[in-house]
């Protein structure tokens, strides 16, 4: 008997250890202090100088550090994106998938029986991703800021791929650093933008917005878009924000967003979209899965957001794929 080729299952028996060992590379901080030897690293460490170098040599073979007699330096894509000195960098994110994800995912089987987060089972607290990551302002400055890092690689795509110039104000609820908002601001110079998020949150935008060349058209607003009015624009913007809950309230947000635009206005969302039989893309389902053991929400196709568009009142909607982690739809008020 002909047996098929292995490789797609022996990759996926190794793929944990590989993100692990990016992982603790990053928590331990090994990005930030090389150049160095194993020595070196290990004495500022007060670590093993055998175990530390086999780790060293795990992330040359990753292809994040290169090693030139004895002295182990990073890559650029690790300079970029995995010190946490970087503007780019997205240690926050990776640091929760360390501290929190890879222990939500070791009950993914319990999620697929009961069809409900894990936080109880893995932390024995009802509290979700928030509670977790805003628990002191450093924990919450980090994780900001890798997902600022993860905005950085889509936002600028997801403003491009329809052409908003007929709008002229742009409020991205849920806007946290607001990586969307400079993006659209700095393409689209007839728009001012408006940065909606949480007190506890928002604060987290304002050096990023100093520094964005569109910083007069921006503004920042603290409040709650389930719970206090919206602020006026005629392009509300969502993004990783829907796939965090149910239809249900899903419904009520998208009702009350098309409720305070005016006729012409638009909505624009930014998720990850669920190909029609679900079948792909492969970066969708493990985040669908993902939010199956950390939130009540999930991924969705297109003609699933369609259907709840519409539901809101939404006459006119497209979807794009963007080429980047997250994909675009754009929904008008007719």
């Amino acid at each position: 008997m002909h047996l098929p080729e292995a490789t797609p299952v022996l990759d996926l028996m190794d793929a944990f250890r590989r993100s692990k060992t990016m992982f603790a590379a990053v928590t331990l901080g090994i990005f930030d202090r090389l150049p160095g030897t194993a020595a070196d690293l290990a004495e500022s460490l007060a670590a093993d100088q055998g175990a530390l170098e086999r780790l060293l040599d795990g992330c040359c073979g990753l292809g994040l550090l290169e090693k030139r007699d004895g002295v182990y330096a990073n890559l650029p894509v690790a300079e970029a994106y995995l010190r946490h000195g970087s503007p780019n960098r997205l240690t926050g994110y990776i640091e929760y998938s360390n501290s929190a994800l890879w222990y939500l995912w070791a009950h993914l089987e319990d999620a697929i029986f009961e069809g409900t987060p894990r936080w109880k089972q893995a932390f024995g607290t009802e509290g979700g991703i928030f509670d977790a990551f805003y628990r002191t302002p450093e924990a919450k400055r980090e994780f900001l800021a890798g997902m600022h890092g993860l905005g950085l690689q889509a936002s600028p795509a997801v403003v491009r791929v329809f052409n908003l110039n007929r709008f002229t104000s742009l409020c991205d609820l849920g806007g946290a650093t607001g990586h969307l908002v400079i993006a659209a601001c700095e393409r689209y110079g007839n728009m001012k933008g408006t940065i909606f998020d949480l007190p506890s949150v928002v604060d987290e935008a304002q050096p990023y917005v100093r520094q964005s060349t569109a910083t007069e058209r921006i503004v920042i607003q603290s409040g709650d878009f389930f719970r206090d009015p919206l602020p006026e624009a005629d392009l509300y913007a969502v993004g990783r924000i829907l796939h965090d809950w149910g239809d249900e309230k899903i419904g009520r947000l998208l009702e009350k967003i098309f409720a305070a635009l005016p006729s012409g206005g638009g909505l624009l969302i930014a998720e990850k979209l669920l190909d029609d039989d679900r079948t792909g893309p492969v970066a969708a389902q493990m985040q669908s899965l993902n939010m199956l053991v950390c939130t009540e929400g999930r991924e969705r196709t297109e003609g699933e957001y369609r259907h709840l568009l519409q539901s809101a009142g939404f006459a006119s909607m497209e979807a794009r794929r963007t080429g980047t982690y997250l994909d675009a739809m754009l929904a008008l008020k007719l």
